[in-house]
């Protein structure tokens, strides 16, 4: 499979301080990734050289097989980018906008009503045409944003930090559509919402002290980083000491809140004969007993504390 976007060995520093220092991945055509990292990891500072709007140290950034060189943007013909924050015009209408933007990008009339018909339909601005863009709530104005990253339908879509203002609504509005352009448009999406990545990207890669610190499918990061948890809910705290009492040996390895106990163990299975053996032994009926799959949270916090 192609891939759209290639960074080999990429290196960023401001003054003394290296933000980007030797990271390399790939994003193949028509998948999400996922790119995680704390407020000032620096997924902003790459985003800014994928776009070639600020030089590099030292590596090399292809965009569907063409190298990207600062300040010559001829690879941005295949990009849409959506930053954090988007400007517009207020005084404008969505559909006037989005048209303005056609005409400077040299589209044809035909396929310029065309497009932004289509792209308010898709981000749900359709019955908002009358509006004036300030009179939009932060939601509507990202889903405008959006809209204008996909005008000239990009080959590759880079998102910076597009759920991280919204409420929950806003969130799930962003995110279906993102849903919607997966496999027609390569997507970068950089955010430190993790519960957002699990729900649409294939692939992530962790950003942290100027390092990829972890990469790849979530399948196969769920099954390289395979959890030593077991969950036993209890149906009353009265349950869960008279098994922790029976089992003393696992205190120093649980997290006990309420009637939950999560158990961490060096040897799964033998761990979970051994719960089975002491709640049979002791006619004790859990509520719930369930071996824990890593998310994405933990996966995360795992490499970067």
């Amino acid at each position: 499979m192609m891939n759209t976007l290639a960074v080999k060995g990429l290196t960023k520093s401001f003054g003394a301080t290296k933000i980007i220092d030797n990271i390399s991945f790939d994003v193949p055509e028509g998948s999400i990734l996922g790119f995680i990292g704390a407020n000032g990891a620096g997924k902003t500072t790459t985003m800014k050289m994928i776009l070639g709007l600020l030089p590099s140290d030292s590596g090399d950034i292809f965009v569907c097989n063409e190298k990207v060189s600062f300040g010559e943007t001829k690879t941005n013909r295949h990009i849409g980018y959506l930053p954090d924050v988007p400007e517009f015009y207020g005084y404008m209408r969505a559909n006037e906008y989005l048209r303005l933007c056609g005409e400077i990008t040299g589209m044809n009339n035909n396929d310029n009503i065309r497009r932004v018909s289509e792209l308010l339909d898709m981000v749900g601005l359709s019955k908002n045409i009358n509006k004036k863009i300030r009179s939009f709530s932060r939601g509507m104005k990202q889903r405008l944003g959006m809209a204008q990253a996909l005008l000239n339908e990009p080959k590759l879509l880079i998102c910076d930090e597009p759920t991280s203002a919204l409420d929950p609504t806003g969130r799930k509005e962003i995110l279906d559509i993102l849903k919607q352009i997966k496999g027609k448009s390569t997507v970068i999406f950089s955010t430190h919402i993790l519960s957002d990545v699990e729900h649409i990207c294939d692939s992530v890669a962790v950003l942290n002290g100027g390092h990829i610190v972890l990469s790849g499918t979530l399948p196969e990061l769920r099954a390289k980083h395979q959890s030593d948890s077991v969950l036993i809910e209890f149906s009353s705290s009265a349950d869960k000491k008279q098994f922790i009492s029976a089992f003393p040996e696992l205190i120093n390895d649980a997290n006990s809140p309420d009637t939950v106990l999560i158990i961490r163990t060096a040897n799964r299975e033998t761990t979970q004969r051994e719960i089975l053996k002491v709640l049979s032994a002791n006619d004790i009926l859990p509520l719930k007993f369930e071996v824990l799959k890593p998310t994405i949270e933990s996966l995360y916090l795992g490499v970067t504390k």
